[in-house]
């Protein structure tokens, strides 16, 4: 499975993005699918991620609230929607995805596939 997300950009502190991340390759089937994020000097973290059945979601205490991870299941395709965007969401965005139910949704390591990022700059 290949990830491509893209819709990065530069947005005023309030602004809203929306980042989408198209799966191609196969049809993807695992257990989830989810946004990490990683600001300049800090490690990578988790910020939403939903399962491919069912549609349960999940989101860091930092984004809920703000942030929606949805999926079209039919074109293969993930979402996140920002708003209320703020300087502390600066980061570099990557879609991931994982095939089996085991271990933490919010651990990078067990996700099987990552998309190559996406940069989100927000301006005070």
């Amino acid at each position: 499975v290949q990830l491509q997300a893209s819709g990065g950009g530069l947005v005023q502190a309030g602004g809203s993005l929306r980042l989408s991340c198209a799966a191609s390759g196969r049809t993807f089937s695992g257990h989830a699918i989810g946004w990490f994020r990683r600001a300049p000097g800090k490690e990578r973290e988790f910020v939403a991620a939903i399962r491919w059945s069912g549609g349960t979601t999940y989101y860091s205490d930092s984004v809920k609230g703000r942030f929606t991870i949805s999926r079209d299941n039919a074109k293969n395709t993930l979402y996140l929607q920002m708003n209320s965007l703020k300087p502390d969401d600066t980061a570099v965005y990557y879609c991931a995805a994982r095939s089996l139910p085991y271990g933490l949704l919010t651990t990078p390591s067990t996700y099987d596939y990552w998309g190559q990022g996406t940069q989100v700059t927000v301006s005070s």
